[in-house]
C-alpha cells in the first residue's frame, strides 16, 4: 500500500475510478506519510551528504533521509520508463514500404545477396498504405510479406503497428493465412530476419554500411514513423472513414455477409423474408469458411502466388501470353487534375453503398452512361470502394442489380489492374457460381467477364479450382440443357450468345495446360467440334481461338483428327473475317505437326487459300499465322508441290524483306522446307531470295536463325545458289554461328556447313581461310548435344576430304575425341560418326589411333543397327580401320565377320563394297598369320 501511495506516476497509468478518487484526496502522499515539514524538500543531490554532517535528532534525520530518497527513487523509475516508453515507436505503412522494397533490391539467387525473395502476399493496396484486410486492420496489422531465405523454409510474417511478428502461415488447401501470432514481437523487420536466418544476418552484415545509406536517401519517411502514431482504429474520426471507404466493414463483420444497402430491407417486406434471408446468410458463411468461395466488402482474400504450390506454377503453358505479367497497381494523386467523371463517379457509388434497391438501379445505369473504356473512369470506381460494392451486388437475389453489377464488372475488367482486384476481392468464385443461373443474360455476362478476367495465371487458376471450367464447358451446351425460367423473361439470351460466351471464357482459360485437360475432360472437343459448324462468325471466333490454344497438345490433336475438326477449319479460311482467317491459320499451324493432318488439309483443299492469303499482307498477325501454317504444312512434299503450282514460293520470297520477326521465322521455315527440291531451289535464286537470306544470317532470333541456317544450307546445293552464298560472305556468316550460345543454332549453321564446303568451287582453301576455323569444329566434339555432335561430325567428314584440312584437325585431336563419342545408342549420330571416322583413316597413322583409342570395338555393335544407313557407313569406317592389323583382330574378336557376311548380300552397292572389302582385309589377315606359322 504504502508503494502504491509514494508512486503516483504508477497510479496514474490505471483508468479505475477507485484509484482516481484516490489520487485526488491524497495529492502529496509525502506530506500526508512524512508531515507538512517534509513537502518542499528541494531534489539536491548533495542533500544527502549534508544531511550526513548535521547531527539532529535522529527521528528528524531519518525521515529527511527517507523522503529524499523516495524522490530521488520515484525519478529513477520515470527516467527508466521513460526510456521503455521511448523505444516503443509505433510503425506505419510507409515504414514497412521503404523496408520490403530494400530488402527487394538486396535479394536475388546470388550467394551474397540476404534473401532470396520477399514477396506481399496481396498486391491490393488500400488508400490508408495497408495491404491486411479491413477486419485485420482494426487490430493494427499492416500487411503480410512471404519471405524466402537462403538458409530456412519460407516464413511468412505479419507487419503491423506494434511490431513483426510470425504467423502461423498459409494453409496449404484454402491458401489462407493463420493470423495467429507464433513467437515474440520485434521492433522491425530486419531484427526479426536477423533472429531467424543466420545467412541473412551474415550477409546483411557485410552490406549493412550500403543498405543504411538507402534508408537514409528518404528521411522523411523514418521521421514521420517516429513522430506520427498511425494507429489504424484510434479515433472515432478514422474508424467512421475507413468504414466509409470499406462499406460499413464492421457490420458485413458481424453478419459475415455484407448486403449492397441496409436500407434495400425497407424497401421489401422484410418480416416475411427475414428467417430465409438469415438461411442463406448461414449456409453462405459456412461456404465462405469453407472454401473462401465469397467476399464480404473489403475482405480480400490474400492468395498470392509466393504460397502458391509449385506443380501448380510449373503447370502454366508456355503459351502464356504477355498479359500474365501483372502490371504493378498504380492509383491517382491525390492532387492530381482529374476529370469531372471521376467525381460524378464517385458519387454514384456512395449513392450504390448507402441507397435503397431502386437507387443502387438508377446509380448502376447512370454509371453505364459514363465511358466505362477511359481509365480514369475505371479507377474512380476502384478507388472509391466501388469494386466491393459491384461483387456483393453479384450476390444478391435481385436479377437486375446482377445484370447491372456484371455490365459494368465486364467492360471495366479490361484494365489489367482492375482484373487484379477482382481477383483478389473474389469475384470470380461468384461469377463461376452465376454460370449455374437460370437466367441467360447473367451467364453470358457472367461467362464474358470472366474471359476479361482470366488474362493472367492466378485467375485461370481461381476458375478451375472453383469449377468453373466444367460449367463453362456445359455452357457449349446449353442449347440442349439449359434450363428456362418459368415464364418469359426480359433476362433470356438466344442460345448462341450463350455458348458463344461460354467459348469466349473458355478460350481465355485454356492459355494453362491444366485448363486445357480440365477442357478435354469435361467433353470439349465434341461440343467445339459441333460448334465449328455454324455459320455465326462471333460465335466461330472463339471457338477456333480455344482449339488453336489447345492444339498445342497431343491429345487435343489426336482429338481434332477424330472429330473431323479440320476440314470445317479449312473451311472458314475462306470466310471474309480477317479474325477467323486468322485463328483458323493458327489452328492448322498448331495441328499440322502431324502428317495426316498435313494430309487432310491438302485433301480438303485448304493450301490454295492459303497461298491466296499471302498476298494480303496489311494485318501482319494473320499473316504471321498463314506463313506459319504454310511451313508446317510444307514438310510433306505432296504439299510442296501444290505450293508451286500456287505461285506461293515466289510469294514467300517477297516476303523476306520489310516485315516483322514472327512473320520472317515462318517464311524462312516454309522456304527451308519447299529448297529441298531442286526446282525450288532455282525458282529462290531466279527470284532473288539469296541475298535476303544471307542478310538474315546476322540477326539475333534463335528461331530465326535456325530457319535461314537451314534456308541457306538447302540452297547451297544448288552449284550456281552456293556461288551466290560465298561471294556475299554466307559462308563465313554460317560459321561464326558455331559460336552461338544456343545449341539448336550449332547444330543448324553445322548442317548448313556441309552442303557448303561440298559445293565450293576451292572448299579446302575457302575452309582454311577462316582463322580458328577448324579449331572451332573440333572444340564442338566436346558438345553434350547429340544433334550438335551429329552435324559437326558431318561437317568434319566434308572437311576431312581435304588433305591439308584433314591433318590440321588431326593435329587439333580429332581422332581421341571422336573414339571418345563411339559408345552411343543415337543412330543419326552413329552414322555420321562412322563417315567421319571412315574420313579421317585417311592421314597418317590415324588408323592406329583410332585402334588405340579403343573405337573399333564400338563401331562393331552399330551393325546390329536396324538402320541400313548406320550400316553403309559403319561398313566403310570399319573396311578402312582393317587396314591395321591390330584393328582386324579387334573386329574379329567382336564378331564383326558374320555380321559384315549377311551385309554382303545387300542391295546397297556401296555397303556391299564396304563389308566386303573389310572380311577381305580381315581374311587376308588370317592367312598371313598361318602362313607366317608354318613357315
Amino acid at each position: 500500500m504504502l508503494a502504491t501511495l509514494i508512486f503516483p506516476t504508477l497510479i496514474i497509468k490505471r483508468s479505475d475510478c477507485v484509484h482516481q478518487k484516490a489520487l485526488r484526496a491524497n495529492r502529496d502522499p509525502i506530506v500526508k506519510i512524512l508531515g507538512s515539514d517534509y513537502g518542499e524538500t528541494k531534489e539536491d543531490s548533495t542533500t544527502l551528504t549534508i544531511l550526513d554532517t548535521i547531527n539532529k535528532d535522529n527521528e528528524t534525520y531519518t525521515k529527511r533521509k527517507i523522503a529524499i530518497l523516495l524522490k530521488q527513487l520515484d525519478l529513477h523509475l520515470l527516467n527508466h520508463s521513460l526510456k521503455h516508453i521511448s523505444l516503443e515507436i509505433r510503425l506505419n505503412p510507409a515504414t514497412f514500404k521503404k523496408d520490403i522494397e530494400l530488402l527487394k533490391r538486396f535479394s536475388g539467387k546470388g550467394e551474397q545477396t540476404v534473401l532470396e525473395s520477399i514477396e506481399y502476399t496481396s498486391d491490393y493496396e488500400f488508400s490508408n498504405g495497408c495491404r491486411a484486410p479491413p477486419w485485420r486492420q482494426i487490430q493494427g496489422e499492416i500487411c503480410y510479406v512471404l519471405v524466402k531465405p537462403h538458409d530456412v523454409d519460407t516464413l511468412c510474417i505479419t507487419c503491423s503497428a506494434e511490431g513483426v511478428f510470425l504467423n502461423g502461415g498459409k494453409t496449404e488447401e484454402e491458401g489462407q493465412i493463420n493470423y495467429e501470432r507464433q513467437g515474440e514481437i520485434y521492433k522491425d523487420l530486419v531484427t526479426c530476419l536477423k533472429d531467424k536466418s543466420p545467412v541473412f544476418s551474415e550477409n546483411m552484415s557485410k552490406q549493412e554500411i550500403r543498405f543504411n545509406e538507402e534508408q537514409q536517401r528518404d528521411p522523411q519517411v523514418y521521421e514521420k514513423s517516429k513522430t506520427e502514431d498511425v494507429q489504424l482504429s484510434a479515433t472515432s474520426s478514422e474508424k467512421n472513414k475507413m468504414e466509409k471507404n470499406q462499406i460499413n466493414f464492421g457490420k458485413s463483420h458481424m453478419t459475415k455477409r455484407l448486403e449492397p444497402s441496409l436500407n434495400w430491407r425497407a424497401t421489401v417486406d422484410y418480416k416475411d423474408h427475414k428467417s430465409s434471408i438469415k438461411d442463406s446468410q448461414e449456409e453462405k458463411q459456412g461456404k465462405f469458411e469453407k472454401s473462401s468461395a465469397s467476399v464480404s466488402s473489403g475482405r480480400a482474400q490474400l492468395l498470392r502466388k509466393g504460397g502458391e504450390k509449385v506443380e501448380e506454377t510449373a503447370s502454366e503453358s508456355s503459351s502464356e501470353s504477355e498479359e500474365d505479367e501483372e502490371p504493378p497497381d498504380h492509383r491517382q494523386e491525390a492532387n492530381a487534375d482529374l476529370p469531372s467523371e471521376y467525381w460524378q463517379i464517385q458519387k454514384l457509388v456512395k449513392y450504390l453503398k448507402g441507397g435503397n434497391q431502386t437507387a443502387t438501379v438508377i446509380a448502376l445505369c447512370s454509371m453505364r452512361d459514363f465511358n466505362l473504356a477511359q481509365e480514369t473512369c475505371q479507377l474512380a470506381i476502384r478507388d472509391v470502394g466501388g469494386l466491393e460494392v459491384l461483387i456483393n451486388l453479384l450476390d444478391t437475389d435481385e436479377v437486375k442489380c446482377k445484370i447491372g453489377s456484371l455490365k459494368i464488372l465486364k467492360e471495366i475488367s479490361h484494365n489489367p489492374q482492375i482484373r487484379r482486384n477482382i481477383v483478389d476481392l473474389g469475384g470470380l468464385p461468384i461469377m463461376v457460381n452465376i454460370l449455374d443461373s437460370p437466367h441467360k443474360s447473367l451467364k453470358c455476362l457472367a461467362a464474358e467477364t470472366i474471359a476479361n478476367v482470366a488474362k493472367f495465371k492466378r485467375a485461370r487458376r481461381a476458375v478451375r479450382q472453383h469449377g468453373g471450367i466444367t460449367k463453362l464447358v456445359a455452357l457449349l451446351d446449353c442449347g440442349q440443357n439449359s434450363t428456362e425460367p418459368t415464364q418469359p423473361s426480359l433476362y433470356e439470351t438466344r442460345d448462341v450468345e450463350v455458348a458463344r460466351c461460354g467459348a469466349l471464357a473458355l478460350w481465355s482459360c485454356s492459355k494453362s495446360h491444366s485448363n486445357k485437360e480440365a477442357i478435354r475432360k469435361a467433353g470439349g472437343i465434341p461440343l467445339l467440334a459441333r460448334l465449328l459448324k455454324t455459320s455465326h462468325e462471333d460465335m466461330l471466333i472463339p471457338v477456333v481461338g480455344t482449339l488453336q490454344e489447345c492444339a498445342s497438345e497431343e491429345n487435343y490433336r489426336a482429338a481434332i483428327k477424330a472429330e473431323r475438326i479440320i476440314e470445317n477449319l479449312v473451311k472458314n479460311l475462306n470466310s471474309e473475317n480477317e479474325q477467323l482467317q486468322e485463328h483458323c491459320a493458327m489452328a492448322i499451324y498448331q495441328c499440322a505437326e502431324d502428317e495426316e493432318t498435313r494430309d487432310l488439309v491438302r485433301l480438303h483443299g485448304g493450301l490454295k487459300p492459303l497461298a491466296s492469303l499471302l498476298n494480303n499482307t496489311d494485318n501482319k498477325e494473320r499473316l504471321a499465322a498463314v506463313t506459319g501454317a504454310i511451313w508446317k504444312c510444307s514438310i510433306s512434299k505432296e504439299n510442296v508441290i501444290k505450293f508451286r503450282e500456287y505461285k506461293a514460293i515466289e510469294t514467300l520470297v517477297g516476303l523476306l524483306t520489310d516485315q516483322p520477326e514472327e512473320v520472317l521465322v515462318n517464311v524462312v521455315g516454309a522456304l527451308g522446307e519447299c529448297c529441298q527440291e531442286y526446282e525450288n531451289r532455282v525458282i529462290v535464286r531466279r527470284c532473288g531470295g539469296i541475298q535476303p537470306l544471307v542478310n538474315l544470317l546476322v540477326g539475333i532470333n534463335q528461331a530465326l536463325l535456325v530457319n535461314v541456317t537451314k534456308a541457306v544450307g538447302a540452297c547451297a546445293a544448288e552449284p550456281e545458289s552456293m556461288v551466290i552464298i560465298d561471294r556475299l560472305d554466307g559462308v563465313r556468316l554460317l560459321w561464326s554461328l558455331l559460336k552461338n550460345p544456343h545449341p539448336d543454332v550449332k547444330a543448324s549453321a553445322a548442317w548448313a556447313l556441309c552442303p557448303c564446303i561440298e559445293n565450293a568451287k576451292d572448299a579446302g582453301e575457302m575452309v582454311r581461310s577462316f582463322v580458328g576455323g577448324l579449331e572451332l569444329v573440333v572444340n564442338l566434339l566436346k558438345s553434350d548435344n547429340k544433334e550438335v555432335l551429329a552435324s559437326v561430325c558431318a561437317a568434319i567428314t566434308n572437311i576431312a576430304k581435304d588433305q591439308e584440312n584433314l591433318a590440321v584437325i588431326t593435329d587439333h585431336g580429332v581422332v581421341p575425341l571422336l573414339s571418345k563419342l563411339a559408345n552411343t545408342n543415337n543412330d543419326k549420330l552413329r552414322r555420321h560418326l562412322a563417315e567421319a571416322i571412315s574420313r579421317c583413316c585417311m592421314w597418317g597413322r590415324n588408323r592406329v589411333a583410332f585402334g588405340e583409342h579403343k573405337a573399333v570395338a564400338p563401331l562393331v555393335r552399330y551393325l546390329k543397327s536396324n538402320d541400313t544407313n548406320v550400316h553403309r557407313a559403319t561398313a566403310q569406317a570399319l573396311y578402312q580401320l582393317s587396314e591395321d592389323a591390330d584393328n582386324c583382330i579387334t573386329m574379329h574378336e567382336n564378331g564383326a565377320v558374320k555380321l559384315l557376311l549377311d551385309m554382303v548380300g545387300s542391295p546397297d552397292q556401296d555397303l556391299q563394297e564396304a563389308a566386303a572389302g573389310c572380311i577381305s582385309n580381315i581374311r587376308r589377315l588370317a592367312l598371313a598369320t598361318e602362313k607366317a606359322r608354318y613357315t
